[in-house]
């Protein structure tokens, strides 16, 4: 199996002729730009504006509740469904929690976990499992909520400008979103339907953000906002080396810095629009 464009990247043998500021060059408006405006191809075939972005999520988001929720759910509350939509969205890059969904669009969980399986079969939401090994009872079950189209979540939630976004209480949540959604296209564009990716809670609440597991070897990613990121970002790795039968393999900060650099012996700083 050809490995995802990522781990490539990760395993790329370090010289200074192959890294460095010539890697791909850097624009931050632009990031942010995308990761606001979302993934439709019907947003990026013209330029448009910050109206036409949100009268195309308006018209998308009403079309798919007439045309694909309505008879598949048999929904009669749409205002309960919209608010449960919304509250998917708020959860986004978060250990799933039905009971906090529920509260907010007034069902059960039962209905609640009805309609979250169809917006994931649908490609909007991924549950994204925890990492667990039956010798290590220590580890947290609950998978990791991901809204994959960062610009369906930013309308839904109102954040209606690149500068409301960033400057925002979920930037981060938002950025680490995007960060999974893009990791993920990698393996569905190799054909690769069930991809080997996890995240790490124990419960002592230590996390590693991404897990990508190769093999025997366990490849570690945190996923920051920072354009400057320290060593201390990378502590979290070394608890894969406590997992039986698993190697730790080399890890990676993704994030907002300009250039892709070793950032310890044993992890990288792997900038966000490399992916």
């Amino acid at each position: 199996m050809q490995l995802p464009y990522l781990l490539w990247l990760l395993l790329w043998e370090f010289t200074t002729a192959k890294i460095g500021k010539a890697d791909i060059d850097f624009d931050f408006d632009m990031i942010i730009s995308c990761v606001h405006k979302g993934f439709f191809p019907e947003l990026h075939e013209t330029k448009s504006d910050l109206r036409d972005w949100s009268d195309f999520y308006s018209s998308y988001f009403q079309t798919y509740i007439e045309r694909d929720i309505r008879d598949v759910l048999n929904i009669q509350d749409e205002s309960a469904f919209i608010k449960f939509v919304k509250a998917v969205a708020s959860l986004t890059g978060q250990m799933l929690n039905l009971t906090t969904i529920a509260e907010i669009c007034g069902k059960d969980i039962k209905t609640v976990k009805s309609w979250l399986s169809v917006l994931e079969s649908g490609g909007l939401v991924y549950l994204l499992a925890p990492y667990y090994n039956n010798l290590n009872k220590r580890l947290i079950k609950t998978p990791k909520l991901y809204f994959l189209d960062t610009g369906f979540a930013c309308w839904l939630l109102g954040w209606n400008t690149p500068s409301q976004l960033i400057n925002g209480a979920m930037w981060g949540y938002i950025f680490e979103s995007f960060v999974f959604a893009e990791i993920l296209k990698s393996y569905y564009n190799d054909g690769i339907v069930n991809p080997p990716l996890y995240y790490y809670r124990d419960t002592d609440k230590k996390e590693i953000d991404l897990i990508i597991e190769d093999g025997d070897f366990l490849y570690p990613v945190e996923i920051k906002t920072t354009s400057d990121p320290t060593r201390s970002m990378a502590n979290a790795f070394r608890l894969l080396n406590n997992i039986p039968a698993k190697k730790t393999g080399t890890g990676t900060i993704i994030c907002l810095a300009k250039e892709r650099l070793p950032l310890t012996e044993t992890a990288w700083v792997l900038p966000a629009h490399m992916i």
